[in-house]
């Protein structure tokens, strides 16, 4: 399928699929997620409607490089879903489900849920927590993904 660039706004890329498809689909690729939509060959989040379904966003710089320290990671991980929802059109507070995989979870979670509860706010949204052995990259500690709906 061919992607046309949308013109926008400096801060997001908007990626138009299928425009005649029943339901426009929007690819939502943040500018400074545009290496990693090019290399991974995924959309870091996809618009229907005032639906946002953001793909899981870890603690990684823009260069892709895994932030080592926990608690910078999870700072990271939070800040990098934050710039797609904004991309897409929303915050925080429109996110209606997060899901969170976690490696060796019992021993960072009181680092994590320290983090969430400084930026995110609490009881908001319906939250499940998964423990996994791994992660897409060694050293990645945490994945977040959500569902969000535009007021």
């Amino acid at each position: 399928m061919d992607a046309a660039l949308a013109p926008g706004s400096a801060f997001v890329s908007v990626y138009i699929l299928g425009s005649t498809t029943m339901i426009d689909r929007q690819i939502i690729v943040p500018d400074g997620m545009r290496l990693l939509f090019e290399q991974a060959g995924y959309a870091p989040a996809v618009k229907v409607g005032k639906t946002l379904y953001c793909a899981g966003q870890v603690g990684r710089t823009p260069e892709l490089s895994v932030i080592e320290d926990p608690e910078q990671q999870f700072l990271a991980a939070w800040e990098n879903l934050r710039f797609v929802l904004e991309a897409g059109g929303c915050e925080f507070e429109d996110v209606v489900e997060l899901t969170t995989y976690h490696v060796d979870m019992h021993r960072h979670m009181p680092i994590f849920r320290r983090v969430k509860d400084e930026v995110f706010p609490r009881g908001t949204c319906a939250w499940t927590c998964i423990g996994i052995g791994e992660l897409a990259r060694p050293g990645l500690l945490v994945e977040i993904k959500c569902v969000a709906v535009e007021r």
